[in-house]
């Protein structure tokens, strides 16, 4: 794989441009691999990164039914912070954000991570009391946070109302590190990166049911025939549920449509990211100008993907008196992601019932920010069968003992 850089734009340009190669290969698949990963979004993709680079397996599949990138990896909002209050959260997201930061260099890949900061408004007094526990917890875990004032609230974001009659501003715990990155160009260059490993992406390839015998799984069936595999990692995000009944267990997640819209292009107005929870509402200005817009999840469990009037009503009112500019502003585009929710908001990161099957999944509406750390964390219990520090907490055993993570207040409905 040639290396981009602007020696290599300026090279291509002088040759009319018919030098670039694929980005990634489209290679048939093979009989059988060490590891085969069901899903090839940000989180599968990351996994079989970092399984080649951090330990060297690179005879792996990635398995897609449609195209790279076409889940919830391309229909987020692309926020990225790690103000998680509990401390196993706090540290994966934390981890994701890291590198984040380096990622671009990481994969020779520009993915525009912009580390804008991001602001989540205390409206109630409650919130303000919430959200100085969560700095104070922050501080002890090493990530950068602070709650501010009013009036450095309106001084980082000028289009923002504080004296709205229903939500006032009160303050905004503020994490200054975080911020957004290109959905699409974080997928294309996991992707590209694990196709000069030598790592096989196969899309437009269903799995139909999971092999096992004796106790232990063998291999899956698709719509491109059998692949043998000595190690199965399923990261489907909303269908993780239908590929746990292929392979004989359940799940205690549920799925539910997350939506989003964008609005007309406009000039720049807001460089940071704003998320009010209390009104169920977040905005961020894109690179093109559109103010990305989303709210809470859907009321009622559904796998659609598309949008609804009902979002665009309930998220766009609760906005307009935090943003009078929002009531302004045509609507370009919505959508919609199927997200799987756990009963406290946080994901599972570990071994299944079946043997030498592993389950990455109920990351909600924390997925995108993930990423990183996601792949990093299951990279690692995936090469070495057992959890590593970063998804010791997060294991299926978790709800048969009662140690609940949770993040319902952090993660139910800013992303």
């Amino acid at each position: 794989m040639r290396r981009y850089s602007a020696f290599a734009i300026a090279r291509e340009a002088a040759r009319y441009h018919t030098g670039w190669e694929r980005a990634w290969a489209a290679p048939e698949p093979k009989a059988e691999y060490d590891v085969v990963i069901v899903g090839a979004g940000g989180h599968g993709l990351a996994t079989a990164f970092y399984l080649g680079k951090n330990y060297g397996i690179t005879n792996v599949a990635i398995i897609e039914k449609g195209w790279l990138g076409g889940g919830n990896t391309g229909r987020n909002t692309t926020i990225i912070r790690s103000n998680y209050l509990q401390d196993p959260s706090a540290a994966i997201y934390e981890k994701a954000r890291s590198l984040y930061e380096t990622m671009s260099q990481d994969l020779n890949y520009n993915v525009m991570f912009s580390p804008r900061g991001v602001m989540m408004l205390a409206q109630t007094e409650h919130e303000i009391r919430g959200y100085q526990r969560t700095a104070h917890a922050n501080a002890l875990q090493g990530v950068t946070t602070e709650f501010i004032s009013p009036e450095r609230v309106k001084e980082l974001v000028p289009i923002i109302e504080l004296k709205g009659p229903r939500f006032p501003v009160l303050g905004a715990l503020w994490q200054p590190r975080g911020g957004t990155a290109r959905h699409d160009a974080v997928a294309w260059g996991y992707a590209r990166a694990c196709s000069d490993m030598g790592m096989h992406i196969l899309q437009k390839c269903e799995v139909t049911s999971v092999q096992q015998e004796g106790g232990n799984v063998t291999g899956v069936t698709t719509t491109k025939g059998e692949i043998k595999c000595k190690k199965l990692a399923i990261l489907v995000a909303g269908n993780s549920g239908h590929l746990a009944e292929m392979a004989g267990f359940r799940l205690p997640m549920e799925s539910v449509a997350l939506q989003a819209m964008v609005s007309e292009p406009i000039k720049p107005c807001m460089d940071v990211v704003v998320m009010a929870n209390t009104v169920h509402g977040y905005m961020s200005q894109s690179d093109k100008g559109e103010m990305v817009i989303g709210g809470g999840t859907d009321g009622f469990n559904n796998y659609t993907q598309r949008g609804s009037f009902h979002h665009i009503e309930e998220t766009v009112r609760a906005l307009v008196e935090t943003f009078p500019m929002v009531s302004r502003l045509k609507m370009l585009r919505q959508w919609g992601g199927i997200v799987d929710v756990t009963g406290d908001r946080s994901p599972i990161i570990g071994k299944t019932p079946l043997g030498n099957t592993f389950i990455n999944g109920g990351w909600g509406t924390g997925g995108f920010k993930s990423i990183p750390g996601s792949g990093w964390a299951m990279a690692e219990l995936v090469a070495k069968g057992e959890p590593g520090e970063l998804s010791a907490a997060f294991g299926l055993d978790r709800f048969k003992e009662g140690r609940f993570i949770d993040e319902s207040v952090a993660a139910g409905v800013a992303h």
